[in-house]
């Protein structure tokens, strides 16, 4: 089947229309980081870059580490630009650009997602690293795709919604595991850990400033919350804005994805550490070298 150029948008120089890499510029092995100004510092980790690019939010390079091709991109705030990324990518992997049909063979990409994240237990320090298990989407992206409970914990996200009085004009959230491939390569230096994407930084994530929230109790109850998964205990771990909708559309689209959070802030201590770039930085190294193992 043919996609209609309205339903995938090509440039006129053969790149993705929002992250402007071609096909052959993108390496089967992916990282991706928030903020575009940290693509250069991942860089530094890299030989032989081929390019850069920079659209918006989206800046990218592909380079070597080990002799390994990686890719470097930013995607921005948000899990809607998640959305865009990971469409993208896919389609970079898997969809002929010349003819707009989907490849016969399917090209599995392994995704690495660097971020940093407010801890929501008091035993969780500041600057330790905590990998994305298990994903709650608070953001609704996952609910505009069919067939979701194939890679949701659907038993799991009743009894969260019932914990937290969960408010029925919000978006049903779901929970979503990552790529096992990606937890096996990061699990002994992090955090087990089950990361909420809110849809916001303020109110989605129990923050108030002038405006009341719709759940008062949602820290509380997060915070409360326990379940098992493939027979093992799990508690909420950390907030942040693109662990599940990441995990979620590799799951779909056929790709190995995790994420990987820095802890800036303790929600529960009302702590924080404003100089955590050498701990980022840390991680950056640690996950360049990782991922080029693939």
């Amino acid at each position: 089947m043919r996609i209609p150029e309205s339903e995938l948008i090509i440039n006129g120089d053969g790149s993705a229309f929002h992250i402007h890499l071609k096909p052959e510029e993108l390496a089967d092995n992916v990282i991706l980081v928030g903020d575009p100004g940290r693509v250069d510092m991942v860089a530094e980790y890299l030989e032989d870059i081929e390019f850069r690019h920079a659209s918006r939010e989206f800046v990218s390079v592909t380079g070597r580490r080990n002799g390994r091709r990686i890719t470097v991109l930013s995607h921005g705030i948000g899990p809607d630009n998640i959305d865009i990324v990971m469409t993208e990518l896919d389609a970079l992997a898997n969809v002929d650009f010349a003819t707009r049909e989907v490849k016969p063979e399917h090209k599995r990409l392994n995704i690495l997602r660097i971020g940093t994240s407010g801890a929501l237990h008091a035993d969780i320090p500041l600057g330790s690293y905590i990998l994305s298990h298990i994903s709650v989407g608070f953001d609704g992206v996952m609910n505009w795709y069919g067939n979701r409970e194939k890679v949701t914990i659907p038993a799991v996200e009743e009894a969260f919604k019932e914990h937290m009085h969960w408010e029925k004009t919000l978006p049903s959230p779901y929970f979503v595991k990552a790529s096992p491939k990606i937890i096996d390569l990061m699990k002994d230096v992090t955090i087990q850990g089950v990361t909420i994407s809110a849809p916001g930084f303020y109110g989605p994530q129990g923050r108030v400033v002038r405006v009341p929230l719709a759940m008062p109790d949602m820290l509380e109850n997060i915070e409360s919350f326990r379940f098992e998964a493939d027979g093992k205990p799990y508690r909420i771990t950390n907030f942040e804005m693109e662990s599940a909708p990441l995990a979620g559309l590799a799951a779909h689209l056929g790709h190995d994805a995790c994420t990987v959070c820095c802890v800036i802030a303790n929600r529960y201590l009302q702590s924080s550490n404003p100089d955590y770039k050498p701990a980022i930085r840390r991680l950056v190294g640690l996950c360049v070298e990782r991922i080029s193992q693939l």
